[in-house]
C-alpha cells in the first residue's frame, strides 16, 4: 500500500481525528496550502534581444497535476503578443498573477495574457486536470510561436 491508498478503517480513523481537530483548530489550519513550495517551470520567452521577434526557445513544458508551479512568460518587446492558452487556463487553479511585483488574485483563470511592451508576467497555479493543452501567440502561430503545456 502506498501513501495515497487507505483502507476503510484508516479512512474512518482519519475522519474522526479530522472532526475532533476541527473542533479545536480553525478550518484554515486543517487545509493544505497548495500554493506553497511551488516549482519554477522553464520560462517562455517571446522574441529575442537580437531582433528576432518570433523566437521562442522553450515551446513545450510538462508538469504534474496537483502540484504548485510558477510560469514566467516574458516578452522582449518586439511585437504586441497575445499569449493564448484558454483550455489550459480553464483546467488550473490560479493562485495569482504577478506583474512588476503587483499581485492579481483572480476568482477564476484568465482567457489570455497580453504584452504591449517588454516585461514578464508570472502565473502561479496548480494544474487540476491532466491533458496536453495548446498555447499560441494570436496571429503568429505560423511564425512558430506556439507550443504545448502538458499535465501528467
Amino acid at each position: 500500500m502506498n501513501n495515497r491508498q487507505f483502507n476503510r478503517r484508516q479512512l474512518l480513523a482519519l475522519g474522526a481525528a479530522g472532526a475532533a481537530g476541527a473542533l479545536i483548530l480553525p478550518r484554515a489550519a486543517l487545509a493544505i496550502d497548495l500554493a506553497k513550495g511551488r516549482t519554477d517551470l522553464p520560462e517562455i520567452v517571446l522574441g529575442d534581444t537580437n531582433g528576432n521577434d518570433f523566437a521562442v526557445p522553450v515551446k513545450d513544458i510538462t508538469m504534474e497535476g496537483g502540484k504548485s508551479y510558477r510560469l514566467n512568460v516574458t516578452s522582449n518587446g518586439g511585437k504586441e503578443y497575445k499569449f493564448m492558452a484558454p483550455e489550459f487556463f480553464r483546467n488550473i487553479w490560479m493562485n495569482q498573477i504577478v506583474i512588476n511585483h503587483l499581485e492579481i488574485h483572480p476568482y477564476g483563470a484568465p482567457h489570455h495574457i497580453e504584452f504591449d511592451d517588454a516585461g514578464t508576467i508570472s502565473l502561479e497555479f496548480v494544474p487540476i486536470r491532466t491533458g496536453t493543452y495548446q498555447w499560441w501567440i494570436d496571429g503568429l502561430q505560423e511564425k512558430g510561436m506556439a507550443g504545448t503545456l502538458t499535465v501528467k
